[in-house]
Order: structure tokens, then C-alpha cells, then sequence
């Protein structure tokens, strides 16, 4: 198969990520808003050019509240750093069907560089005609590495908030 350009469909793809809380739970949200183009031969991906923009200001938790400090200074700065973005710069197959990505992800205007397990969950073509692939990518990054390190000593010890982010994408993309 020849490289083709595919185009994220945000309205059946998802980016998601979990944090621990006062170190006994997890808090989970989401990314609403989002756009992203793949370059590739969706059958291998080590030719694979993947750029993610992602509009911070549209970040869930489903408690307006926290969403309202994390958009604040103390994290995001949604009013001076409104995306984040992700540029992949290396891709290496592991087994059939699952890659590395590595990329530039920038957050809060600083970039680091960022390995994602990406997994090609197929292709086919919907009801109209339209040919679609998906693919699913799990990693984990240092929040306090892009400057958001705004946290609290907890009485019993440890931090109100974990350093380690999970983040997961569910992606479908549409040829062309």
C-alpha cells in the first residue's frame, strides 16, 4: 500500500489521560477539541509522518472547577499557550500492527521529546464508501517537565497530585 494522507474524525476518536489524586485514586479526562493529520501507508507506519494540535482550552475532568485551575497558570496557561501539539520524528515496529512513535510534544511552549506505544487496529470502509483505519496509542509523561507543577504536601505525606500523566488516544482516520 502507498502513502496516503488520512485525516482524524474527532467525532469517533478520543484523547484521554488519568493522573493519580491524593495517591489513592485516579482523576480521568479529556481533550474535546483536537485535529491531526497521518501521512501513511496505514499497513506500516515506519514511513509514517503524524502531527496531533490539541486545543487545550477544551479539557474535561467533568468537575468545572478543576477544569478551571487546570486551564489556569498553575498549569496549562491556556491564555498563552492555547495548543499542544505533537510532530512524530521517528517510527520503529515492534511486532505486526504495533510501532513506537516518537515525537516532539510541546506543552506550555516547552518541547521534549515523547515515545507513545501506537497500535494499527485495521481498515475498512464504512456504509458510504469511505475508507477508515484506527489505531489506539498509550504513553506517560512528566507533567512537572513541561512546567506544570503546581501541587500540595498532603498531611499523611506524599502530593495531592502525581507527577506521571497516562495518556491514551482512540483515533479513526478517514483517507483524504
Amino acid at each position: 500500500m502507498a502513502k496516503e494522507k488520512w485525516v482524524v474524525d474527532p467525532a469517533h476518536s478520543s484523547i484521554d489521560f488519568a493522573i493519580r489524586h491524593m495517591m489513592v485514586s485516579k482523576v480521568k479526562g479529556t481533550f474535546e477539541k483536537f485535529e491531526a493529520s497521518i501521512d501513511a501507508d496505514v499497513e506500516d507506519l515506519t514511513t509514517a509522518s503524524i502531527e496531533f494540535t490539541v486545543d487545550v482550552n477544551s479539557i474535561s475532568t467533568r468537575n468545572e472547577e478543576r477544569d478551571n485551575h487546570l486551564r489556569s497558570a498553575d498549569f496549562f496557561d491556556v491564555e498563552n499557550h492555547p495548543n499542544m501539539t505533537f510532530k512524530s520524528t521517528q517510527i520503529t515496529k515492534k511486532s505486526p500492527g504495533e510501532y513506537d512513535v516518537t515525537g516532539d510534544l510541546t506543552i506550555r511552549g516547552t518541547t521534549k521529546q515523547e515515545t507513545f506505544l501506537v497500535s494499527y487496529e485495521g481498515s475498512g470502509k464504512d456504509p458510504w464508501g469511505n475508507e477508515k483505519a484506527g489505531f489506539e496509542a498509550h504513553g506517560s509523561i512528566s507533567r512537572s517537565e513541561y512546567g506544570l507543577k503546581w501541587n500540595a504536601a498532603l498531611e499523611t505525606g506524599g502530593v495531592l497530585v502525581a507527577d506521571q500523566v497516562q495518556i491514551s488516544l482512540e483515533i479513526q482516520a478517514a483517507k483524504g
